[in-house]
């Protein structure tokens, strides 16, 4: 059992040491030199160096010391050691590392030191770490209070920027948002990938040629549930059995799927939903080749 863990054990440790070296370079050469911040424990790390002048490299590793410590109550023991450890990992990586500063353009701090904070904190996710602790605290907030967790981190975000507007001045506070934004998006990227998957539903009369064009032309694992339709206000006492389908593709499918179906029958009912992670039956097989 501990041979076959052992792969998995190194790609943890290679995607975090990549995600600290990606972080350290986005804080030291972009957001750091031209005082700007991200959102985040990472923001109050960087509003706190900036309004108190304390060392960068210290102060992001004491801010996330509270929020690893629930994360071992939150989550478990285990995440909260690797984060501890990824944490620690760029602070050294901060005092050590000698990154240059790349450019002053404030466009282009926004923009490419949100990319590569986004790929250093999403490679450390994919490693089972975190480097940045407000998904925790949002966790634990939402646990006590009816807001959902991405709720509770805007709220968190907006706190953070209308500090540091006052502090710093508007327009640092506008580019520091476009920044949380593009690292957000390289974050969901990078996390789920290109091959982020979609279910689809289908409900359509003509379900028996959906099924069969799904499975032999588009190689698709199909689900079959069986319903009726009809129940419409002028006759809502008539309704037909149907089969209803499901299955999985790749967001670069969808269009190709619904264009089949609609070519089919262009009265189908289909709608889509976003599949944070999926793997098994056809995926796995076809992964495999």
């Amino acid at each position: 059992m501990k041979v076959l863990r052992l792969p998995q054990q190194i790609a943890d440790i290679v995607y975090t040491i990549a995600g600290i070296l990606f972080c350290g370079f986005a804080l030291k050469s972009f957001l750091v030199p031209n005082q700007f911040f991200d959102g985040g424990v990472t923001g109050v790390s960087l509003l706190l160096h900036e309004i108190y002048h304390f060392n960068i490299a210290y102060v992001i590793v004491i801010v996330n010391l509270p929020f690893i410590l629930m994360g071992a109550y939150q989550v478990n023991k285990t995440f909260a050691l690797k984060t501890l450890a990824a944490v620690i990992g760029l602070g050294i990586c901060l005092l050590v590392v000698p990154f240059p500063q790349v450019t002053t353009d404030k466009l282009l701090v926004s923009i490419f030191g949100g990319v590569f904070m986004g790929i250093g904190v999403g490679l450390a996710m994919r490693g089972g770490s975190a480097l940045d602790g407000i998904e925790v605290l949002a966790l634990y907030t939402g646990k006590h209070i009816s807001f959902t967790i991405s709720e509770i981190i805007l709220g968190i975000n907006i706190v953070i920027f209308l500090i540091a507007a006052f502090h710093l001045g508007l327009p640092t506070a506008l580019y520091s948002i476009l920044t949380y934004y593009t690292a957000s998006r390289t974050i969901n990227f990078v996390v789920e990938g290109l091959e982020e998957y979609t279910g689809v539903t289908i409900i359509s009369g003509q379900s028996e040629e959906i099924k069969e064009r799904l499975v032999m032309e588009l190689g698709r694992g199909i689900t079959v549930y069986k319903g009726e339709r009809g129940f419409l206000k002028e006759s809502f006492d008539i309704s037909n059995p149907v089969d209803i389908v499901f299955t999985v593709v790749t967001r670069l499918e969808v269009s190709r799927l619904r264009n089949m179906v609609h070519e089919i029958d262009n009265k189908a009912f289909v709608f889509t939903s976003s599949i944070k992670e999926a793997a098994g039956g056809v995926l796995k097989r076809r992964a495999r080749h």
